[in-house]
């Protein structure tokens, strides 16, 4: 540092500035146009620099990165898929805040704008609320489908808006040439629009919907780490928030839902339902095109790698499964009590549980909310899973990254 500062006292090239230092001066930049915590935009900037294993992602894809990886390994004269990868990758790795209040952002209300196969955001105006429909397919369903999901949040849980505060729900559709992905990067909701040789029909449905808006809830709920068990958990909240979303909007009892996320989503001719079945994890697809469904639907197979960030979208089919289980064996509607234990529970459990304390939590929010009759089917859900309840097990079962007091992250390299 001491050589910088010498450096450029002599009027050598301003580029010389330390990582630190640019570190430093992005946070102070961001924290000029963000209203917000200036010591987590430092951290954040930190993040940026050094690099490692992101626990608080600049965005949430709708495909795991291991499908993408398999799409482009298996069909390698289609570079759409690894175009995808890699643009995800990017996205996920700036670690940008959530979104910043906007002047009138207050007001819960739709916004819809189409890309028009440009990788930009938001696009041009499509429609916006209270307007009459556009003529536009994927237009007109991000526009009725974020209204089922503002209309869930508010009726079942009294929340306004993904932010509790009216936060717009801004979303694009028909982003980018042959993109082949959704995604919530904290401050809106994009759909991608699948090229023709794609196996995928649309990303436009209610359940992908929910699912991503829901990390947005999540993060402004218990701001969940992205990494093993915690970052399991955060997407398992997802899935769980999207297929109840869709009970609630087809008027579904658990029992007659099929419990699977992104059913529709293939064309005709791909052997899947979907792309994760929460019931039965590991086997929503399996096509030559595909791979086969990689999710473990038990502790026994748990996923352990440095991937994935921690294996977050492979091991939330074991989470996943013990909701499903546990809705089915309560009877009703999911929505009703078994949604407001894992609502609950996400928040009393904090920003790193691991599956072990998430389960406990869900037990004790079952208490708390005057359903202890049902404690013993949440018991029974977890254990059909092989995982214990308990208020101080630990995550350790996933590769840890090292995170030294100052906040940076190092990523240990597997052995």
């Amino acid at each position: 540092m001491d050589d910088v500062i010498k450096a450029k006292g002599e009027g050598a090239d301003k580029t010389l500035l330390s990582a630190a230092d640019n570190a430093q001066e992005a946070g102070t930049k961001l924290y000029a146009q963000i209203d917000g915590n200036r010591q987590e935009v430092l951290a954040l900037a930190r993040t940026a620099v050094v690099g490692g294993p992101n626990l608080k992602p600049g965005g949430f894809s709708t495909l795991p990165p291991y499908l993408l990886e398999e799409l482009s390994r298996r069909n390698p004269a289609n570079s759409d898929f690894l175009k995808t990868y890699n643009k995800t990758k990017e996205m996920q790795e700036k670690g940008v805040m959530f979104r910043p209040r906007l002047s009138g952002d207050n007001d819960s209300s739709r916004e819809v704008y189409d890309a028009k196969g440009k990788e930009e955001q938001p696009g041009e105006r499509a429609r916006f609320e209270g307007e009459k429909p556009s003529g536009n397919k994927e237009v007109d369903q991000a526009y009725d489908y974020t209204g089922v999901v503002r209309e869930f949040y508010k009726k079942e849980f009294g929340r306004n808006s993904i932010d509790g505060n009216g936060m717009k729900f801004v979303s694009t559709v028909n982003y980018g040439d042959n993109y082949e992905n959704a995604f919530w990067d904290g401050k809106q909701m994009t759909y991608g629009r699948p090229g023709e040789d794609s196996p995928f029909k649309t990303f436009v449905l209610l359940d992908v919907c929910g699912h991503e808006i829901t990390h947005g809830v999540t993060e402004k709920e218990s701001d969940m780490k992205y990494y093993g068990q915690s970052g399991a958990l955060n997407e398992s909240m997802s899935d769980v928030f999207g297929e109840l979303i869709d009970q609630y909007a087809h008027k579904q009892t658990a029992n007659q839902a099929d419990w699977v996320v992104g059913n529709g989503i293939w064309k005709d001719g791909i052997k899947g339902r979907g792309l994760r079945d929460m019931l039965n994890p590991g086997t929503a697809y399996d096509d030559p095109k595909l791979g086969k469904d990689p999710q473990p639907a038990h502790m026994k197979d748990y996923w352990t790698g440095w991937g994935d960030n921690g294996g977050v979208h492979y091991n939330s089919g074991i989470p996943n499964r013990a909701f499903a289980l546990f809705a089915k064996s309560v009877g009703g509607y999911a929505f009703d009590d078994p949604g407001h234990i894992w609502f609950a529970a996400r928040k009393a459990a904090g920003n790193n549980p691991s599956f072990s304390q998430f389960a406990y939590h869900t037990i004790e929010q079952a208490k708390a909310l005057g359903h202890a009759d049902e404690v013993e089917k949440l018991q029974k859900a977890w254990e059909a899973v092989g995982v214990t309840p308990s208020k101080t097990t630990l995550d350790t079962r996933t590769p840890q990254p090292n995170l030294p007091d100052d906040g940076r992250r190092t990523f240990k390299k597997a052995g």
